[in-house]
C-alpha cells in the first residue's frame, strides 16, 4: 500500500500563475512586476520615499539624494507621494507640483529604477487633511456610491489617472509605477482607517479606486499594492480587509514599531515578514516590505544589525524595503544617512552586501 505522505511527495508541485489583475498592462509594467518577483528570490531593493526630491538641509537640487552623496548611487526605489495632484486647492500650484513630481519619476525611470507611489489624500469631505480628526464622521462611506461626495471623488481619482498617463520617459514609455493606495489602513490615524469605516466599506474604497483607475480611466502603467501597517499576528489577520487576489498585485506592510521605533522585537517583526512573503509566494503576488526605519537613527549599525540581519533570513522573498523620508528643514526627521552622520559607515557595508540593491545596479527592469 502506498502511503499518503509518498503519494503527496509524488504530486506535481503547483505553481500559481504571475500575472497582473490589469490584462492591458503596458509591456514594461509587465516587466517591472516580473521582475520584481525575480528579483525577491536573490535580492532585495532598497529605497528612500522623496529622496531625490528633497533631502536633509536641502530641496531641488538635480540629480541629488542623500543616498547618492553617501554612497556613490541613488535608491533603487524612489517614493513619491499623489497627494499634491489628486486633490488640489490651488491649480496653478498644482500645476506646478505636478511638473516638479513628473520629473523625479521620469528621472528615476530613465535611469533604470522603480517607484513606489503613496497617497496621502486630503479628507475629500470635510476639506481638512489626511489625519483623521474628531468630527471627520464616515467620510470612507461618502465617498462610495451613494454618498454625498461620490462624483467628486471621481473626478479625483480621474486626476490620479491623468497624471500617470502623463508620466513618461525619454524611451516615449508610460513610466510604471507602484501605486499603494490607502496604506496603513489598520490603524486609526488616517481618515480610512480601521476605526472609520467598516470592512465592506474599505474594500469598496480598494476596488473604487482600482475599477475607476485601470478600467474608466484606462490606466495601464500601475502595480496595485496592498499595505497595513503591523498590527496583525497571522495571515487571517492580514487579510481581515484584503479585497481579494483579484484586485491586488503586490502585498506588503509598514512596520516602524518592530524595528526600534516602539522596541527591538525583530521576531516579531520576521515573523509578520514571513506571512507577507509566504502568502505572495502562494498567491503569485510579489511581497515587499512597503515602509520601515528609525527616524534620526540613533542607532549607528540599525541598517546592518537590525535591517540586514531581518533581511537575510533564509526563505524571505521580498522584492524591495522602503524607508521614510529627510525631511529638509526638520534636524531630527530623517531615515537615510547623509554626509557626516554616524551611520554612514554601517550603510556602506549595508550598500556593499550582496543582497542589497541600488539603482546603479539595476540594468534592465523594465524588460
Amino acid at each position: 500500500m502506498v502511503s499518503l505522505t509518498l503519494v503527496l511527495a509524488m504530486m506535481p508541485l503547483v505553481v500559481p500563475k504571475l500575472a497582473l489583475i490589469d490584462s492591458h498592462a503596458t509591456h514594461q509594467t509587465k516587466a517591472l512586476f516580473a521582475n520584481l518577483k525575480k528579483i525577491s528570490k536573490s535580492s532585495i531593493l532598497f529605497g528612500h520615499q522623496s529622496a531625490t526630491e528633497y533631502g536633509h538641509g536641502w530641496s531641488g537640487d538635480p540629480d541629488r539624494s542623500d543616498v547618492k552623496s553617501v554612497v556613490g548611487s541613488h535608491p533603487a526605489v524612489v517614493g513619491v507621494d499623489f497627494n499634491g495632484i489628486a486633490s488640489p486647492r490651488d491649480p496653478e500650484a498644482a500645476l506646478a507640483q505636478a511638473s516638479r513630481l513628473r520629473k523625479v519619476i521620469v528621472d528615476q525611470y530613465d535611469r533604470g529604477g522603480a517607484i513606489t507611489v503613496c497617497c496621502h489624500l486630503s479628507n475629500p469631505v470635510t476639506g481638512g487633511n489626511f489625519n483623521f480628526k474628531k468630527g471627520d464622521g464616515d467620510t470612507v462611506k461618502e465617498l462610495l456610491p451613494g454618498g454625498s461626495h461620490h462624483e467628486q471623488f471621481k473626478k479625483i481619482l480621474a486626476n490620479i489617472a491623468d497624471f500617470a498617463k502623463s508620466c513618461r520617459g525619454k524611451d516615449g514609455n508610460l513610466v510604471p509605477m507602484i501605486f499603494r493606495p490607502w496604506h496603513e489602513f489598520d490603524g486609526d490615524w488616517f481618515w480610512w482607517g480601521r476605526g472609520h469605516c467598516t470592512m465592506e466599506e474599505f474594500t469598496a474604497l480598494y476596488k473604487m479606486t482600482v475599477s475607476e483607475l485601470r478600467d474608466t480611466n484606462g490606466v495601464h502603467n500601475l502595480v496595485y499594492a496592498f499595505s497595513p501597517d503591523c498590527k496583525f499576528e497571522s495571515e487571517r489577520d492580514f487579510l481581515e480587509r484584503y479585497p481579494g487576489d483579484a484586485w491586488v498585485d503586490l502585498v506588503g506592510f509598514d512596520d516602524y514599531a518592530d524595528f526600534g521605533r516602539d522596541r527591538y522585537d525583530l521576531a516579531t517583526g520576521l515573523k509578520k515578514l514571513q506571512i507577507v512573503s509566504d502568502y505572495a509566494k502562494k498567491h503569485g503576488k510579489v511581497a515587499a516590505f512597503t515602509e520601515t526605519g528609525l527616524e534620526s537613527i540613533p542607532n549607528p549599525t540599525w541598517y546592518t544589525e537590525t535591517l540586514l540581519k531581518t533581511l537575510k533570513t533564509p526563505g524571505l522573498e521580498l522584492s524591495y524595503v522602503l524607508v521614510w523620508r529627510n525631511d529638509q528643514r526638520s534636524p531630527t526627521h530623517y531615515y537615510a544617512p547623509f554626509p557626516g552622520h554616524s551611520s554612514v559607515p554601517d550603510f556602506q557595508k549595508f550598500y556593499d552586501d550582496p543582497l542589497t540593491l541600488f539603482a546603479k545596479d539595476l540594468k534592465s527592469l523594465y524588460r
